[in-house]
C-alpha cells in the first residue's frame, strides 16, 4: 500500500471498494438494458393500438355528424323558411281586402259621398295616420277618384293598426294622388314646412308591375323613397268595368327579415335568404359570395363560376335539398335550402364543414391528453422502479464501504469523510448534512452538526437571495416591455404623411412613471380626412396605461367606420362603461379635418381646450363645447362643432400634464406660460413647437419631480398647395 499526496492507493479498503463497485455496475448494465428493450417494446404496441383508435373515433363521429346534420338542418330550415313565408302570406292577404273593398267601392261609387282627407302633419309623427299626397302638378280638388277611395280611410287605418307586419297601406289613383296610412308623417315634409310631393305614381315598380300583371304581386326589394330603408311593396290593380281606376298595396320593410337572419347567425352557421333571381337579399356575410345586396348591384349565384353552388341554388328555389357539401369562399360547407312560396323565394342554412369537425377533433385531442397522461404515468413508474433498484444498489454500495470503512480508525476515518464532503461542497449549491458516519458520540458529531446547520442556513439564506433577485428582475423587465408597448402603440415615426404636402403634424408623449395614461393618436380615415386624437386617462401607471390601450383601439375603430366625432365618443363610452368596474374615464378631444377645405370638425369629452393660431395670428385657446368624461354614465350625447383652417393656421393639443406642470414651490406651469411658449416659436413645423413648449415647461419645474405625463400634438394646415415655407 502506498500513499502518495495523502491518498491510499492498494488497500484493503480499496479492493474491498473496486470490487463491490465493479459487481454493482454489471448489475446495473443488464438491469438497463432489459428495462430498454421492455420500454421499447410496450411503447410501440400503446402507439399501434392508439392509432387504430383514433381512426375508430374519427369514422364513428364523422358519420355520426352527417346523420345528426342530414336531419337536423333540413328540418331547421324548413320550419325557418315556413315562418318567414308566413309574414308575406299575411300581407297578400291584407292587400286582396283591400282591392276587395275597392272594387266594391268603385262598383257602387253612387252610394258613396266625398270622404275627407289630409295631408301630411309633422305633429303626429309617431301616430297611425291617414295622410294623402299627390304628384307636382296634380290638383287634388280635381281628382274625379280621390273623394271616393277617401271612403277606405277606416278599414286602411284598422288594418294598420292591428298588423305587426306592415309598414304602410295606401291605395292610388289613377290620375296622380295617393292615399296612404302610416305613422311617419314628418318624413313628408321638407325643411320650408311644405308637404313633398310623391315620387310619379305611374313610374312606380308596384304601380306598373301590378298593372301589367293585372293580378297581386310582390316587387323586388329596393330603397324606400323618403325612409331609405330596405322593403318590398305587395299591390293589385283596381278594375271598374274593365277599366283600370286604382292600385292597392302594402309597404313591407324588410327590418324584421333582417334581424331575424341576423340573430340566427352564431359561430356555428348563419341563414341567407334568396329572391327568384338567385341574389343574396339577407346574410350575416359581410364579404364573400353570400354578401347581400341591392338588385342593381347583387350578382346571380344561378350564374356564378361555382357550378355545384349554382345548380343548388336553382334546386333550392324549387324544392327542399338534401343536405349538401360545397365549397363557398374558399371553405366547404354544409347547405340546406327551403322554398318560400309566397315570394319564389328560398332560406338557405349554411354550416361551415370546420364547425361539424369540432366535435371530432375535441375527442381525439381529448383522447390524445388521456394517452399523453397515462403515457406520463407509465414512464413515471419506470423511472420510479429504476430509482428503486439505483436506491437498492446504493445502500449495497453504501453497506459495502461501510463495511471497510469499520477496519478504519474510529476517529480518523469520519474525519477524512468529513474533508471529502466540504472539498466536494466547493463551488456548488450543495449542502453539508448529518450523517450516520459521524454519530461518534464525542466531538466529531458536534462538529459536523455544526456544519449542517451552518450548511442549512447558509443554502435558506442564499434561496431567499435568489428569489427576492429574481422578482426584481421579474417586474423590472416587464415594466421596460409594457413601456416599450405603449409607446409602438402610438404613431412615432416622423414625417408621419411625407407625401401630403397639404398638413405636417407631430406629436410626443413623456410618460411620468415607466408607463402612462396619456395618448394621442392620428390616423388617414380615407384620402380626404384627416382623424386625430388626444386623451387622459385618469390614474397613473400600469391600470391606467391598460385602460388607455383599450380606449385608444375602441376610439380608432369607431373612427374607421366612418362616424362623426360625436358619434364616435358616444359609441366609445357606450362601450367603455358597458364593462367599467374600476371606475375609470378619460377625458378626448377628438376631430376630423377634411384636408381638402380645411374644415375640421371637433368634439371634447372634458378635455382641455385646444389653442388655434390663424395664418397672420398669434395661439389663442378655442372654447369649445365640452361634454361629459368617456366612462363615466352610460347613454351620453355629445355635440360638435365646426372651425375652418386657413393655409398656415396651425392646432395644438394638449393634457393637463402640461399646464398642470409643478416647479418646487409648487407653482403651475399655467396656460398664459404655454401659450406664450407657443407664440414665440409660432412659425416653426409642429416639431420644433413642441420642443419648445418642452424645454420651457422642464426649465421651469426645475428639479421637481414630473407629476403628469406630458403629451402634445400640433397640426400645421398648408392647404391644398402646400405652400406653408418651413422656418
Amino acid at each position: 500500500m502506498k500513499i502518495i499526496r495523502g491518498i491510499k492507493i492498494g488497500g484493503l479498503q480499496q479492493k474491498i471498494f473496486n470490487l463491490m463497485l465493479i459487481i454493482i455496475l454489471a448489475l446495473i448494465g443488464v438491469y438497463g438494458a432489459v428495462s430498454i428493450y421492455q420500454r421499447n417494446n410496450l411503447t410501440s404496441v400503446v402507439q399501434d393500438a392508439n392509432d387504430r383508435q383514433q381512426i375508430a373515433i374519427e369514422e364513428v363521429s364523422e358519420e355520426t355528424m352527417m346523420a345528426v346534420l342530414e336531419s337536423s338542418m333540413a328540418r331547421t330550415t324548413a320550419l325557418q323558411a315556413y315562418i318567414a313565408n308566413d309574414l308575406f302570406s299575411d300581407v297578400g292577404t291584407d292587400v286582396k281586402t283591400l282591392q276587395a273593398f275597392a272594387t266594391e267601392l268603385f262598383a257602387h261609387e253612387s252610394d258613396f259621398a266625398p270622404h275627407p282627407y289630409y295631408e301630411p302633419d309633422a305633429s303626429k309623427a309617431g301616430t297611425p295616420t291617414v295622410q294623402m299626397q299627390h304628384e307636382e302638378g296634380v290638383d287634388p280638388a280635381a281628382s274625379r277618384d280621390l273623394g271616393l277611395v277617401a271612403n277606405m280611410s277606416e278599414i286602411m287605418l284598422s288594418m294598420y293598426q292591428n298588423s305587426d307586419k306592415l309598414n304602410s297601406c295606401f291605395v292610388a289613383t289613377t290620375d296622380g294622388c295617393i292615399l296612404f296610412v302610416d305613422d311617419r308623417s314628418d318624413v313628408y315634409i321638407l325643411e320650408d314646412g311644405s308637404v313633398a310631393y310623391a315620387p310619379t305614381v305611374h313610374e312606380r315598380p308596384w304601380y306598373r308591375q301590378a298593372v301589367e300583371a293585372g293580378d297581386l304581386i310582390f316587387t323586388g326589394v329596393e330603397t324606400d323613397s323618403f325612409s331609405g330603408i330596405l322593403g318590398l311593396v305587395c299591390a293589385a290593380p283596381v278594375y271598374r268595368d274593365g277599366e283600370l281606376v286604382a292600385v292597392v298595396g302594402a309597404d313591407v320593410f324588410l327590418t324584421a327579415i333582417d334581424e331575424y337572419v341576423q340573430s340566427r347567425s352564431s359561430e356555428n352557421g348563419y341563414l341567407c335568404v334568396i329572391n327568384g333571381d338567385g341574389e343574396v337579399l339577407f346574410s350575416p356575410r359581410e364579404s364573400g359570395v353570400f354578401k347581400p345586396a341591392l338588385s342593381s348591384k347583387a350578382a346571380d349565384l344561378r350564374e356564378s363560376d361555382n357550378t355545384e353552388l349554382a345548380d343548388f341554388v336553382k334546386l333550392a328555389l324549387r324544392e327542399r335539398t338534401p343536405l349538401s357539401l360545397i365549397e363557398i369562399d374558399g371553405k366547404y360547407c354544409y347547405l340546406t335550402g327551403a322554398p318560400m312560396e309566397t315570394l319564389g323565394w328560398t332560406l338557405l342554412s349554411v354550416v361551415e364543414k370546420e364547425v361539424t369537425d369540432q366535435p371530432t377533433a375535441a375527442m381525439l385531442s381529448r383522447y390524445a391528453d388521456i394517452n399523453k397522461d397515462a403515457t406520463a404515468l407509465y414512464q413515471k413508474g419506470a423511472k420510479h422502479a429504476e430509482t428503486t433498484v439505483l436506491v437498492l444498489t446504493a445502500v449495497v454500495v453504501l453497506l459495502a464501504i461501510m463495511s471497510a470503512l469499520a477496519l478504519a480508525k474510529k476517529v480518523v476515518k469520519p474525519l477524512e469523510h468529513m474533508t471529502r464532503r466540504i472539498n466536494a461542497l466547493s463551488g456548488s449549491d450543495q449542502a453539508f448534512e448529518m450523517e450516520e458516519v459521524y454519530r461518534t458520540d464525542d466531538e466529531i458529531e458536534i462538529l459536523a452538526e455544526s456544519f449542517a446547520s451552518l450548511s442549512r442556513k447558509t443554502r435558506d439564506y442564499i434561496s431567499q437571495i435568489t428569489r427576492i433577485t429574481a422578482e426584481k428582475e421579474r417586474i423590472g423587465t416587464e415594466l421596460a416591455l409594457a413601456t416599450r408597448i405603449q409607446a409602438d402603440m402610438l404613431p412615432g415615426i416622423f414625417p408621419a404623411f411625407p407625401d401630403r404636402k397639404e398638413f405636417d403634424i407631430y406629436a410626443s408623449m413623456d410618460p411620468a412613471k415607466e408607463v402612462g395614461g396619456d395618448f394621442y393618436d392620428f390616423f388617414l380615415i380615407d384620402q380626404d380626412h384627416l382623424c386625430m386624437v388626444i386623451a387622459d386617462v385618469s390614474g397613473k401607471g400600469i391600470p391606467a396605461a391598460l385602460f388607455m390601450m383599450a380606449s385608444k383601439i375602441i376610439l380608432a375603430n369607431n373612427a374607421m367606420l366612418g362616424k362623426s366625432p360625436a358619434r364616435i365618443l358616444s359609441d366609445t363610452n357606450a362601450a367603455i362603461c358597458s364593462n367599467n368596474r374600476e371606475e375609470m374615464f378619460v377625458t378626448t378631444w377628438l376631430g376630423i379635418l377634411e384636408i381638402s377645405t380645411g374644415k375640421l370638425t371637433a368634439a371634447n369629452a372634458g378635455h382641455e381646450y385646444p389653442a388655434l393660431q390663424r395664418p397672420d395670428g398669434s395661439f389663442e385657446l378655442f372654447r369649445d363645447k365640452h361634454g361629459l368624461v368617456i366612462g363615466a354614465f352610460d347613454g351620453v350625447r355629445y355635440k360638435e362643432y365646426e372651425m375652418h383652417l386657413e393655409p398656415g393656421s396651425r392646432l395644438f393639443l394638449y393634457t393637463d400634464g402640461v399646464t398642470e406642470a409643478m416647479n418646487t414651490e409648487g407653482d403651475l406651469f399655467g396656460t398664459d406660460r404655454m401659450l406664450d411658449a407657443l407664440n414665440r416659436q409660432g412659425r416653426a413645423h409642429p416639431e420644433q413647437i413642441l420642443r419648445q413648449v418642452t424645454e420651457e415647461i422642464n426649465s421651469y419645474i426645475g428639479g421637481a419631480e414630473q407629476f403628469d405625463d406630458l403629451t402634445m400634438l400640433c397640426l400645421e394646415y398648408k392647404g391644398k398647395g402646400g405652400n406653408e415655407h418651413d422656418d
